[in-house]
């Protein structure tokens, strides 16, 4: 993620610099940011107080399975937003602060947080490219922070170097998956996702009766 969009953070880095040494204000990738910190917010709170009470999902596939129908239904529906959207200058802190909370949602396992950030950047009206962008930025504090507390909790060498081996082959895996979902969602092609989410769903309902 941090490589894919490598330029962007670089941007936004830079920017930040330039308004410590007062160069510049308003910048549309300090606004970037802003937004990223004020999206987080309600992400982080959902986390710390809801966390437990999602993750006690993952034990009831029935429930995990009538989530991913749920999620197929909501990328099925972003078929029918609008080709062009609103641009990064006209999104508010409200778009944000919604698309928080969908991240903080998809805590819930069958709920995907890439499918319900990006369906509800598009709900909100944003442009396509504009709501796959911030969805996948979005993600890097929330990963960030989860692999922290992760490594928090391993006790053994072993541990750590098969978690370090796994993220490797995330990585590469990741890389390549995010080029292909950017050209997809650029050309409003996420909801054929729903499919995917629908058969995994139904065959997860079933097995679970």
């Amino acid at each position: 993620m941090v490589v894919f969009f490598r330029t962007d953070i670089w941007k936004i880095a830079q920017e930040l610099g330039a308004i410590l040494k007062k160069r510049h204000k308003n910048s549309p990738q300090v606004k970037l940011f802003l937004l990223m910190i004020i999206a987080t917010i309600p992400t982080g709170l959902m986390g710390l107080l809801l966390k437990d009470w999602f993750e006690s999902f993952f034990s009831k596939p029935k429930v995990v399975g009538g989530m991913l129908l749920i999620t197929g239904l909501v990328l099925w529906l972003t078929r029918w937003t609008k080709k062009e959207g609103r641009s990064l200058g006209q999104m508010q802190w409200i778009d944000a602060i919604l698309i928080g909370i969908a991240q903080g949602v998809a805590i819930i396992p069958g709920i995907s947080r890439s499918g319900a950030t990006i369906s509800t950047g598009l709900f909100l009206g944003l442009d396509r490219e504009l709501s796959g962008k911030f969805s996948f930025l979005l993600s890097i504090p929330a990963i960030l922070g989860a692999t922290f507390l992760e490594f928090r909790k391993m006790d053994t060498g072993q541990e750590l170097w098969t978690t370090l081996i796994g993220t490797i082959i995330a990585f590469g895996i990741g890389i390549l998956s995010l080029f292909f979902l950017m050209k997809i969602i650029k050309v409003g092609k996420i909801f054929n996702f729903s499919y995917y989410c629908w058969s995994l769903g139904i065959i997860m309902v079933i097995f679970s009766l």
